[in-house]
């Protein structure tokens, strides 16, 4: 098994790297909060500190009347294995104080800076660690002291916001309450006990320890305490004889102070058969016996946690993305990489896995064939126009039987319509790929940590749909002109064989009258024009309903196949040609996010850590 020193001093060591990254609160439970720790509760003017600096052996923590501890201060102790004695504060962790009369005053100094000058109270703890020969490994917080009224300078609040934040610490059930408590006063009236019943009515997580025994009124003592008769505890007391006001007003050496306190019990008539059981040094000693019980107890617990907390954090370091390497390959490989994700989303949102692809069929299906309905047909082939565009096609000399080249003029003045609707659907389509090149970079979690790279892959994206655009647009223009250059014959052909419909009470002989009438009337008559107009009309719908079907196949192999199949093949050539550096610009990524996965791996690296030594210390 390991030594109780090895066991002990190994949480402090985690204690203190949790404190350091910031790992002592939030959501849950955290590894600080899981690993023992011990609260040192009691009235204004119980002793508190004096039975701290005994503990530790050093003058060190501020005097004075009153609330004096307005913060709480969290005091690691570490052990060294010799050495001069130092300080350390986590505000100011580039700094050793070698000297305790300057711990002092910047314990003070500290205070003042969250508080002020004034006597008001925060809940922002002060963290101190004393590397020492002369210590046991332990971890004790030092809370104000509890009051029953508000002074002149203080809230009214005053008494119920200390006990709230004493209350704080000693509710969790890895606290481990140390409850001071002034001999020359009556423990049922100590503020210590009374909180400590309150929060561990068990008192299984409780010490008590009698100060100022040698105050008491002459004839008086605190045997029935100390032997718990007046109070019982599952753990023994501890009397401790603290400092007098003169000794520190003479700045008498602690060691010399402990070696005064043990005289003290063992020349005591009262005490002297509990002296081996009295003592500040003693009280230590049960402290780091009792805490090696309860870290034996709790490793399994602790050991889930951290597995627990491994799992969260790897987790997270997979959602922001690992660390990238530094050389070219490894770059060009993690630049792939986002872009493969990238395309996936985006492949996703065309083909249905995602939504947006089906905004897509909407332009054919809506917008196209209103396009189509509104184009002016009507205006164009109109009796006045057609007239217009036939005598204009005609010049001075009329058409003889058909008018060929009005029929094409007013053909091919109806295609030209079909330009406008075509390039439209192009238009809407190239707006809804962008769109969702957009959101799929949004989507693509990987790229939010590289900003750079993020903007060149959109620009890489956007070029590429531009490319795409223009070439459908070059598609559905020589569409239209398509059905320009090459009018279907056979379509007017049918029309000239087939017999023009009968009013039902008109007779052959009125047909053939009425024929020859015609031949000889104007070639211009207002009948001669509206079947024309009418002929054209039938013909310029059958064109629609072709380019209806035609327009989407063209937009849809020019721009969405070239999109799903190669929006980034440009991209991918430009950057097999890029150097190092410029890839390492590439991937330069947010200093938020860079500093959160350096906070993220620092926490991961404690828990690995936390738990392999736990596993070698605890059981070997």
């Amino acid at each position: 098994m390991a030594t109780l020193e090895s066991l002990i001093g190994l949480v402090n060591r985690i204690q203190r790297a949790c404190t350091i990254l910031g790992d002592h609160g939030g959501e849950g439970m955290s590894l600080w909060e899981a690993l023992p720790t011990v609260a040192v509760v009691g009235g204004q003017s119980s002793g508190k500190s004096s039975v701290l600096e005994s503990v530790v052996g050093r003058d060190f923590l501020p005097r004075g009347s009153g609330i004096v501890t307005r913060r709480p201060l969290v005091l690691q102790l570490h052990k060294t294995d010799g050495g001069a004695e130092y300080a350390e504060f986590l505000h100011a962790p580039k700094r050793k104080f070698p000297e305790f009369a300057a711990v002092r005053q910047e314990i003070a100094d500290e205070t003042d800076r969250i508080t002020g000058k004034s006597k008001q109270i925060s809940n922002v703890p002060i963290h101190l660690s004393i590397f020492s020969p002369n210590v046991v490994d332990l971890t004790l917080i030092d809370l104000p002291g509890l009051t029953k009224v508000a002074v002149e300078g203080q809230p009214d609040s005053i008494v119920e916001d200390i006990e709230m934040m004493v209350r704080s610490y000693v509710e969790k059930p890895n606290c481990i309450i140390l409850a001071i408590s002034p001999a020359n006063q009556d423990i049922a009236t100590s503020d210590a006990i009374k909180l400590a019943r309150e929060v561990d009515p068990s008192g299984e997580r409780t010490f008590g320890v009698i100060t100022k025994l040698d105050l008491m009124d002459q004839g008086t003592n605190a045997l029935d305490v100390l032997e718990g008769r007046s109070y019982k505890l599952q753990h023994p007391w501890v009397g401790v004889v603290n400092r007098s006001q003169a000794d520190i007003n003479k700045s008498v050496d602690m060691m010399a102070a402990r070696r005064k306190e043990l005289e003290y019990f063992e020349s005591s008539p009262e005490y002297g058969h509990l002296a081996h059981k009295m003592g500040a040094e003693y009280l230590a000693k049960l402290l780091s016996k009792h805490l090696e019980t309860v870290i034996r107890q709790r490793i399994p617990s602790i050991i889930a946690l951290i597995n627990k907390t491994i799992d969260e954090l790897n987790a997270e370091l997979d959602r922001i993305g690992r660390p990238v390497g530094v050389d070219g390959g490894a770059q060009l490989y993690t630049i792939l990489e986002m872009c493969r994700a990238f395309d996936r989303i985006f492949r996703e949102h065309l083909e249905g896995g995602r939504p947006g692809g089906d905004r897509i069929y909407g332009v054919f299906d809506h917008q196209l064939p209103a396009a189509l309905k509104k184009l002016p047909f009507d205006r164009h082939l109109s009796t006045s126009n057609v007239k217009k565009v036939i005598s204009e096609a005609d010049g001075y000399q009329p058409h003889l039987i058909a008018p060929e080249q009005g029929y094409r003029r007013l053909i091919d003045g109806s295609l030209g319509f079909f330009k406008g609707p075509a390039e439209a659907s192009v238009d809407a389509v190239h707006v809804i790929l962008k769109e969702l090149v957009r959101k799929s970079l949004a989507e693509t979690q990987e790229l939010k940590r590289f900003p750079s790279l993020q903007s060149d892959i959109a620009a890489a994206a956007n070029d590429a749909l531009d490319r795409f655009r223009d070439e459908s647009r070059k598609t559905v223009s020589r569409l239209v002109e398509m059905e320009s250059s090459y009018l279907t014959v056979e379509f007017f052909r049918k029309l000239q064989t087939e017999p023009e419909k009968l009013p039902a009470n008109q007779t052959q002989a009125q047909e053939k009258a009425q024929a020859q009438a015609a031949s000889n009337v104007d070639r211009y008559s207002d009948n001669h024009l509206r079947r024309i107009g009418s002929n054209v009309s039938a013909y310029i719908n059958m064109v629609c309903e072709t380019l209806r079907n035609t327009i989407p196949k063209a937009v849809v192999f020019c721009q969405v196949r070239e999109a799903r199949k190669s929006l980034l093949n440009h991209f991918y050539s430009q950057i097999g040609r890029r150097e190092k550096e410029e890839l390492g610009k590439m991937l330069d990524e947010d200093p938020a996010l860079m500093g959160k996965r350096e906070t993220i791996a620092k926490r991961l690296e404690l828990y690995k850590s936390a738990r392999d030594e736990i596993d070698a210390v605890a059981w070997k």
